[in-house]
Formats: C-alpha cells, sequence, structure tokens
C-alpha cells in the first residue's frame, strides 16, 4: 500500500496517540514538522507535557521500516541526539519487523508504527506493545523478490550461500537478466539478508527461505492427479525410466523426493516434476486420472528453476533440497514436519560446512 506524504503525517499523529493513549499523565502538547533543507534537524518534534515537565521526542519518519532503513534511520537519530541531548530518539514508519525492532532496542531508540506496534522507554515511562501484523503488507515487493525470474536467483543463493556472486555471472547461473539481478540485490539488502564482502553472498539464508516458502504456493504449477494400483516405489522408478527414456526432464519432488535424502514420515504418494510435453506420460504409465483419492501427483513446473539444482540418486532424479522443502512447506501438518527435518538434517548442515569463497 502507497502512502502519500500528507497521509504519512496524518497517521504518525494517529499512531502517536494510540502508543500513549493509556498513559493518562502523558499528553501531547505539538508536533513540528521540520521543513526545508534538513541540516541536522529530525524530521519532527514532538513536545509532550507530564507532570515532571515537557518532554521532547525527536523523530525520524521512513516509508519503510526494512532493517537496512531502521539502521541508516537509528545512525541518524544517534547522530542528532548530539544536538539535542534531552531528546528521546524514535525511529517511525509504517511497519516496523521484530528485526528492526531489535536494532532500533539495541540502539536505546525507541520506535512506532503505524500497524500498532511500539516501544518507548524514557525516565519513568515504558510503553510496549508487540505482534499486531503488518496492514502496509508490502505486495509489490513480495512480487518482485518472488516472481519466477526472482525465484530462479534465489536458487542460486540458497544452493550455495556461502558463495560470493558477481552480476553478470550470477545472472548467467540463473539465467536472467543482470537488471533483474540488480532489483534482487535491492530488496535482500534491505531486509539485511545479503553480504557484499567479496561480491553478492547471502548472510541471512535460513529467513530468506522461510519468507519465501511463506509466499509459494506449489500449486503455482499444473497439477494433475492420478491413481495407480501399483506400489509407490515401482510407480516412480517406472516414471524415471520412462522419462529417461523420452529425453524428458523431470524431477521428483515433495515427499518422493525426501525419503531419498532425509527420510522422515511415510508417504503413500508419488508427487514429480515434468517438463511440458505433448506426450501421454500418465497414459505410458498406465495412470488413471481422478479428483479424488489420488496416489500420483505430477506437476508441470510454471519455470525451468524446479529443475535447478537437481541430482540423481540411485538412478531416480530428485528435486533439489531448497525445492524439496519449499514443496513440503505447502503441506501442512505432515509435510511441515518433513520439511523442517530436511531443514535440519540437510540444508543447514550444508550450509555450515560452506566457506565463504569468491567466484
Amino acid at each position: 500500500m502507497k502512502i502519500s506524504e500528507r497521509e504519512l503525517a496524518r497517521r504518525v499523529e494517529e499512531a502517536l496517540f494510540s502508543c500513549l493513549e493509556k498513559v493518562p499523565f502523558l499528553k501531547i502538547k505539538d508536533i513540528e514538522q521540520e521543513g526545508g533543507q534538513k541540516a541536522a534537524k529530525p524530521d519532527l518534534l514532538i513536545t509532550l507535557d507530564s507532570p515532571e515537565g515537557t518532554r521532547t521526542f525527536l523523530a525520524e519518519v521512513k516509508k519503510t521500516g526494512q532493517p537496512k532503513v531502521a539502521r541508516e534511520a537509528v545512525n541518524q537519530l544517534l547522530s542528532l541526539s548530539q544536538a539535542f541531548p534531552e531528546a528521546f530518539p524514535v525511529f517511525i514508519a509504517p511497519y516496523i519487523s521484530p528485526t528492526a525492532a531489535e536494532i532500533c532496542e539495541k540502539a536505546g531508540v525507541g520506535y512506532i508504527d503505524l500497524s500498532g506496534n511500539c516501544r518507548l522507554s524514557f525516565q519513568e515511562v515504558y510503553i510496549e506493545k508487540t505482534g499486531k501484523p503488518n496492514i502496509f503488507s508490502e505486495k509489490r515487493d513480495l512480487r518482485t523478490l518472488y516472481s519466477p525470474k526472482a525465484e530462479n536467483i534465489l536458487r542460486v543463493l540458497l544452493l550455495a550461500p556461502g558463495q560470493a556472486w558477481k552480476f553478470q555471472e550470477l545472472a548467467e547461473e540463473a539465467r536472467v537478466s543482470v537488471g533483474q539481478v540488480a532489483k534482487v540485490k535491492t530488496l535482500l539488502i534491505n531486509r539485511e539478508w545479503l553480504s557484499e564482502a567479496n561480491g553478492m553472498a547471502l548472510a541471512e539464508p535460513e529467513k530468506l527461505l522461510s519468507e519465501w516458502a511463506g509466499n509459494y504456493n506449489f500449486r503455482k504449477n499444473m497439477v494433475r492427479d492420478y491413481y495407480s494400483l501399483k506400489r509407490i516405489l515401482e510407480i516412480e522408478a517406472e516414471l524415471a525410466k520412462l522419462c529417461r527414456e523420452e529425453k524428458l526432464t523431470y524431477a521428483l519432488t515433495s515427499f518422493s523426493g525426501a525419503a531419498r535424502i532425509a527420510p522422515a514420515v511415510r508417504y503413500q504418494r508419488v508427487f514429480a516434476y515434468v517438463e511440458e510435453t505433448e506426450k501421454d506420460i500418465a497414459g505410458l504409465l498406465n495412470l488413471k486420472e481422478v479428483s479424488s483419492g489420488a496416489n500420483v501427483s505430477l506437476l508441470t513446473p510454471y519455470d525451468e528453476g524446479q529443475f535447478y539444482g537437481s541430482q540423481v540418486i540411485e538412478g531416480i532424479r530428485i528435486a533439489s533440497p531448497i525445492q524439496l522443502y519449499l514443496d513440503l512447506k505447502t503441506y501442512r501438518g505432515r509435510g511441515e514436519e518433513a520439511a523442517d527435518i530436511l531443514l535440519e538434517q540437510v540444508i543447514k548442515k550444508k550450509w555450515q560446512q560452506e566457506k565463504i569463497t569468491t567466484k
């Protein structure tokens, strides 16, 4: 949701009143907005009346509360505090994430967001409200970061988070444009999930994977459900054999793939990506399409990136651990359990074994 300057100012005032409303001895006396060129001046000077006299907040107001922006605002406020030693510094944004809130708290800076969260600790006053959801969800931001082309970049980064990539090399590996890499880089830097020490390398792979999983749905692929009288392992083996013979790209995913690298729960359904083709794969495997009671799901991927990083184990190709994790997380309960085991036993161990290198 975009907010105009005027609307932002109105909502900031409402947020201040909401944060302070349960403290009867504090009253907002004046909100002074600094105009023109800023020279050692905060965005707002807020004066409060209290039994102990006047209290002053100096506030930096930003249109986003991403960690990088929060850190920059905190540094600016700490610098401004030298000119306003008696004032309490406060960061204000539409939504301040737990990570951004932690940055503020560690620096001794208060925060207020327009979604209902706040933390103010000065003199005799302590106010804290947390857990309010982001009512200004940055949908465009999420759509950009988790679009098919951007996801190809994320797969490359997550499969080797210690690898430091140059722009052109990453674009070529992910088969996207350099401009697409630049967009993803900006979004990851704003979240403070990317290190630029020797190139582009992930600093917080687990946070990225978690957010991606929360915005991922395997039903973006075309999914067809079938039933077969054959055993699960037999169906998987026959599918692999057929795809090799027909020279079709495929990869087992979800429970079918995870069972081969991190067996966690018993499964009774085949899951596999098969590239789009005019060949009747289901017919050749004697599968019957059904609307319920399926034990085989064949997925036509919405992008070829689903095959990136796939590997052959005991003669059968499976999707990368990252893709397996995403597909499993879609299934609540048993799928989430299997995804968490895969994360702990395979993905995180691989991350821990890597050393930062320059490609």
